[in-house]
Parts: C-alpha cells; sequence; structure tokens
C-alpha cells in the first residue's frame, strides 16, 4: 500500500525564506533525483526583512517573498512545504514552547530521516537563526531516542569573524559535492530578488560554498 505521506529523506527548518537555498539547496536536488522527498518548514513570512524598493509595507514584503519562495522551490522541485507565520525578526520573544511544538509536530508528522537546522549561533549570529536552533534542538531532544531523526546543523569551515560567534562554532563533518547543481543551484538563489544584498554577501566571503554543502551531524 502506498503512503499517503512518505517519509522524507530531509525536514528543513528555518526562519525565513531564502534559509533553504544557500546552503543545501544542492543536496535538496540531490536527495530529490535520487527519488526521495524532501521538505521544508519555514517558521516566519519574513516580513522584517529589507525591501530593496520592490515594496513599500511589511504586508506587501511578506507577499512578495512568498512568490519568491514559491518560485525559488519550484525550481530546486522540493514537494513539501509548511509556511509558518510566527512573527519576523521577534522570533526570539514569541514562546519557545510554541516553535518547540511546532518543529516537533513536522517532525512526527513527515517522520524524516534527517532534520536540519542553524547551528547554535545561528551560523552569523541571527536572532532568528539562534531562536529557529533553540526550538528545533529542544524538539529534537524531547522525542524518544527511537523516534529522533539524524540531526543536521549548517556549518562552514570558515570559523566566523565575530569572537563570540567564533566560540560555539562547530565545523562541517560532512562535505557534499554539489558542483553539478550549480545552474540550477544559482538560478534559485536568484528567485529570491529581495535578498540580494545577502547573496552578495554570500558570493563574496563563501564563493565554495556554492559547490560544496557543508554540515555538522550531531552524534
Amino acid at each position: 500500500m502506498t503512503e499517503i505521506n512518505p517519509r522524507l529523506k530531509l525536514l528543513l527548518i528555518v526562519p525565513h525564506p531564502d534559509d533553504e537555498v544557500y546552503g543545501a539547496s544542492g543536496t535538496l536536488m540531490d536527495f530529490i533525483e535520487e527519488g526521495h522527498t524532501v521538505g521544508l518548514v519555514t517558521l516566519t513570512r519574513g516580513e522584517a526583512g529589507r525591501t530593496l524598493g520592490l515594496c513599500e509595507t511589511p504586508a506587501e514584503l511578506a507577499q512578495l517573498r512568498e512568490v519568491e519562495l514559491r518560485a525559488c522551490l519550484d525550481v530546486i522541485g522540493l514537494q513539501v512545504h509548511e509556511q509558518l507565520s510566527f512573527p519576523d525578526k521577534y522570533l526570539k520573544d514569541q514562546p519557545l514552547e510554541e516553535l518547540v511544538a511546532a518543529a516537533r509536530s513536522a517532525m512526527q508528522r513527515h517522520r524524516p530521516e534527517t532534520v536540519l537546522a542553524f547551528p547554535p549561533n545561528g551560523s552569523n549570529g541571527h536572532p532568528d537563526h539562534v531562536t529557529a536552533h533553540k526550538a528545533v534542538k529542544a524538539a529534537w531532544d524531547s522525542l524518544p531516542e527511537n523516534e529522533r531523526p539524524q540531526l543536521w546543523y549548517y556549518a562552514s569551515e570558515t570559523p566566523p569573524e565575530n569572537e563570540e560567534l567564533r566560540d560555539i562554532w562547530i565545523p562541517p563533518n560532512i562535505k557534499r559535492d554539489v558542483s553539478r547543481h550549480i545552474t540550477r543551484k544559482l538560478q534559485a538563489i536568484a528567485c529570491h530578488r529581495t535578498q540580494a544584498l545577502s547573496t552578495v554577501d554570500f558570493i563574496r566571503k563563501f564563493p565554495e560554498r556554492v559547490t560544496e554543502e557543508t554540515f555538522y551531524q550531531v552524534e
């Protein structure tokens, strides 16, 4: 009998539209091409981000980022997406138990083989990234050991410049060559037009991560 909700190969849980594309889109494409189902939970609509003159109000930005994300996921081919509406920028001010419940629910419903999230320092110290990490980790810890998926974090081989972030930096123990997806990955990144400055910064600081995606698997 065919499962209505097939178990996911990987479930990515991140706070913003665009958090899925820079460090994991090539890996997602790999898994999809292998015949697996992959999923994404986006905790906020990204309404507090930069507009770059493309819109005027937070509500308009949320709508625009929804369109951008949908276009990006079409390029990737991602099959399962849940868009939540926790408040962007103020994620850290939300009751943590609500975020934990959302992450735990997603894990229980989709039964992923692997969950991918931000590391303890949020990669770049962004408060929403750090909060999302805390929620995913607490949700993962709350599951019975025999029901826990593998837990991966985004990880870079380059230590953060900020000393406080560097103190809790975790180097990768998984490296994946995604160079064969470079054309589609760049196309997927470019769907996030409102994030053009983030794209420029990412490519300037971490050009190697366009073709190699690196993660830390929690033991």
